[in-house]
């Protein structure tokens, strides 16, 4: 495929979508391993789904106000649930979180049962269509992101497990609707398990690793006329794991501490 103006059109807003969601998830995708809770992006983005597959159902507008109410009311409902239970049985969070992700699959497979565009929707939940991003959209989410970050990097000490759980909810919730559940959970997990063993300049190596995976991602999948998506989560996990292979064998001092 030809890289000419019509082709930039659509890449710069995916582009932008991926590098909006690579300066949020990063950062959070850390702190997930670092809690061992490492599904609950897929539980929560699950659940965000099942609030935008309702309010469809319900015939509300697809890109209207209350769509993103439900979908956020839905993820903020599933990560104060998700609190709760880390706090009572914090031995067996992370299969909670297994379990949450299975019930919210199946509620949306049940909820598009009978919709003859079900299998569609689902698809698009999953995989996501990062070329269709809205221009227009973009701003208000750039919006939405930066305070995510501010609140994250300038309270993260104060946060405290429920803000932490809020703060997720929020951006996970908006990030399923741009890129999809895959690219959602590869952008969160890829960047911190790569540099897992290598703690120096560590946020640094992640956003390198979702940015490169995005940008390289949309112009092979361009170029081969492939799906962005799945290609996307393939370049991130390549460089992921050339990341990981090129550092330490042994964890250091940090990741060690962790280990324990």
């Amino acid at each position: 495929m030809n890289f000419d103006a019509g082709a930039l059109a659509i890449l710069w807003p995916a582009l932008v979508a991926g590098l909006l969601v690579t300066a949020t998830h990063v950062p959070l995708g850390m702190q997930v391993l670092e809690r061992g809770i490492v599904f609950i992006d897929l539980a929560v983005a699950q659940v965000a789904g099942v609030g935008v597959i309702l309010a469809d159902a319900l015939g509300w507008e697809p890109t209207g106000a209350a769509v993103q109410v439900a979908a956020l009311s839905a993820a903020l409902g599933c990560a104060l649930l998700l609190t709760w239970t880390e706090r009572r049985w914090p031995e067996v969070q992370e299969a909670i979180i297994g379990v949450v992700f299975v019930l919210a699959s199946s509620a949306a497979v049940l909820l598009l049962a009978k919709n003859p565009h079900g299998g569609e929707h689902l698809k698009d939940l999953l995989v996501g269509q990062i070329l269709w991003v809205n221009p227009a959209q973009l701003p208000l989410e750039a919006l939405f992101y930066g305070v995510i970050l501010a609140l994250w990097f300038g309270l993260r000490e104060r946060l405290g497990r429920v803000g932490f759980y809020v703060i997720f909810a929020c951006a996970v919730t908006i990030s399923v609707q741009l890129v999809g559940l895959y690219l959602v959970f590869v952008t969160l997990v890829v960047p911190a398990l790569a540099t897992w063993y290598s703690r120096a300049r560590r946020l640094l190596k992640g956003y390198l690793i979702g940015a490169l995976g995005y940008v390289i991602g949309l112009v092979a999948s361009l170029a081969a006329d492939l799906p962005s998506g799945p290609m996307i989560v393939c370049v991130i996990a390549a460089f992921g794991l050339l990341v990981l292979a090129l550092g330490p064998r042994t964890p250091s001092a940090g990741a060690a501490a962790n280990l324990r």
